[in-house]
């Protein structure tokens, strides 16, 4: 990709593209900004494609911190507005209740996420939602991979307080759990 070859950069952004904008929605859970950023981190990859050091993390970090920089300007400039976000229809005609209760919880979960400070929203997603490594999710946010884990250990608590908070009935162990925390 970094001579020039079409098909080379056409095979990373059917590689990459799902996740970057997978990444960008959960960070800012608009379709149409994640949509966007995404397009953007691959216009930035084919300017700035050489900035690229293998050295400090896989292309992967490479583009998520190139999306996470454009995600954080996107949500300082558009700060105070609310976000449109789509969720998609669930439903299907075997277990209609089960489909709603199942979209009850993603869209709690979909929230909770959103409400979540930026600097531990990223690590969530980067980590838990993205499956990055540590050390992938420390290259993509340049920072060290301790400083990933404590976000993350605390962005975790958050948000298991943020669920257990929209539904006080629920056993503390069993909310949890259903987090994977």
């Amino acid at each position: 990709m970094l001579a020039g070859d079409e098909d080379a950069f056409t095979a990373l952004y059917r590689r990459r593209q799902a996740p970057v904008y997978r990444f960008a929605l959960q960070m800012t859970g608009n379709v149409v900004i994640a949509e966007d950023v995404t397009q953007e981190v691959f216009m930035a990859l084919l300017e700035h494609a050489r900035r690229f050091d293998p050295q400090r993390g896989t292309v992967a970090s490479f583009l998520y911190g190139i999306a996470r920089n454009l995600v954080l300007r996107r949500l300082e400039r558009d700060r105070g507005t609310e976000s449109d976000a789509e969720i998609a229809d669930f439903a299907g005609d075997d277990d209609v209740l089960g489909d709603l209760t199942r979209q009850e919880t993603v869209e709690q979960v979909r929230r909770a996420v959103l409400s979540l400070p930026p600097v531990y929203r990223e690590v969530v997603v980067l980590c838990d939602l993205q499956d990055a490594s540590y050390e992938d999710a420390a290259a993509a946010l340049d920072c060290p991979v301790g400083t990933v884990r404590s976000r993350l250990n605390r962005g975790r608590s958050m948000l298991a307080q943020k669920l257990l908070g929209s539904n006080p009935a629920a056993p503390k162990k069993t909310a949890v759990a259903r987090m994977g925390v």
